[in-house]
This record gives structure tokens, C-alpha cells and sequence, in this order.
């Protein structure tokens, strides 16, 4: 069983950052893809950005120009960097990884953009 356990969330001001981490119990290169997904009162879990196992990113048209994803291999941690927040990003975000044999997900983080 791999876990994962995000931390970053809070509450934000319009317009201001936040950077979100997820740690692994399982090291985040060996996985096929790893992502953000976040789901707001009442609507779907959406995806917000992934990165496969080489790298290559995907966004979601909402949050382009605004997020990044990455990852660090020394503290074998995935990251979402936010700016620009707005209140409709207010939502859980939760990280995904996909494996060979099975995905997970993390218990997510709460992200509130308010003034």
C-alpha cells in the first residue's frame, strides 16, 4: 500500500500563492504519473495538472499560466505551486499516483481563496 500525505493547503487571499507537497511512501519516479485533482462543494473531482514518469506536464485550461507541477527525487516530493489564486480554485486538492499495479490517493488538503 502506498501512501501519500499532502500539506499546504489554507486560506488565501485573491490573487495570492500557495504551494501544496505531496510525500510518497513509495519513490514518485518509479510511478507511470503522478497529479493534482481537486473537487469543490457539489461539482466532480477535476484534474488539475499532471507529470508522467519522464516529465511531461499537463494543465488544466483553468489553472494554465497560474500552476506548477513538479517534483523534487531528494525529498521524493510532488508539488503544486499556485499563484494568482482566485475564488473559484477554493476546493480539496488531492494528489494522485499511478503505478504499474494500482493508483492511489492522498486524504487531500483544503485550498479556501477569500477575502
Amino acid at each position: 500500500q502506498v501512501q501519500l500525505v499532502e500539506s499546504g493547503g489554507g486560506l488565501v487571499q485573491p490573487g495570492g500563492s500557495l504551494r501544496l507537497s505531496c510525500a510518497a511512501s513509495l519513490s514518485i519516479f518509479s510511478a507511470n504519473s503522478m497529479g493534482w485533482y481537486r473537487q469543490a462543494p457539489g461539482k466532480h473531482r477535476e484534474l488539475v495538472a499532471d507529470i508522467t514518469g519522464v516529465g511531461i506536464t499537463k494543465y488544466a485550461d483553468s489553472v494554465k499560466g497560474r500552476f506548477t507541477i513538479s517534483r523534487d527525487r531528494a525529498k521524493n516530493t510532488m508539488y503544486l505551486q499556485m499563484n494568482s489564486l482566485r475564488p473559484d480554485d477554493t476546493a480539496v486538492y488531492y494528489c494522485h499516483a499511478t503505478f504499474t499495479v494500482a493508483a492511489y490517493w492522498g486524504q487531500g488538503t483544503q485550498v479556501t481563496v477569500s477575502s
